[in-house]
């Protein structure tokens, strides 16, 4: 059964940092694309990253360009977003997900399978 479990949010203050993690079950996610998404209190589902199945090539949304950073550990099967300089409006439940044909994009119905979501608090 294909599974993804996101975990490492938190409470943190502005300015501070977080690593998320992305771990995938039941199947090889080096194959697949990645996408983070998150989803702020009153706000729509916001496509943040994502990161290719081949070539692992990545991409940002502009709202996060330069502070968040998308890897891929392929040995634990494990995708990873670290974000820095984190600001009161990165506050979301923050999703992955998995493409498998491997694109990725920001449009969540490109993806077929989802994990649970983490909380993310930037406040002070």
């Amino acid at each position: 059964q294909l599974q993804l479990v996101e975990s490492g949010g938190g409470l943190v203050q502005p300015g501070g940092s977080l690593r998320l993690s992305c771990a995938a079950s039941g199947f090889t996610s080096d194959y697949y694309a990645i996408g983070w998404f998150r989803q702020g209190p009153g706000k729509e589902r916001e496509g943040v990253s994502y990161i290719r199945g081949s070539g692992g090539s990545t991409n940002y949304a502009d709202s996060v360009k330069g502070r968040f950073t998308i890897s891929r550990d392929n040995a634990k099967n494990t995708v990873y977003l670290q974000m820095n300089s984190l600001k009161p409006e990165d506050t979301a439940v923050y999703y992955c997900a998995a493409d498998e044909e491997g694109w990725g994009s920001f449009d969540s119905y490109d993806y077929d399978y989802w994990g649970q979501g983490t909380q993310v608090t930037v406040s002070s």
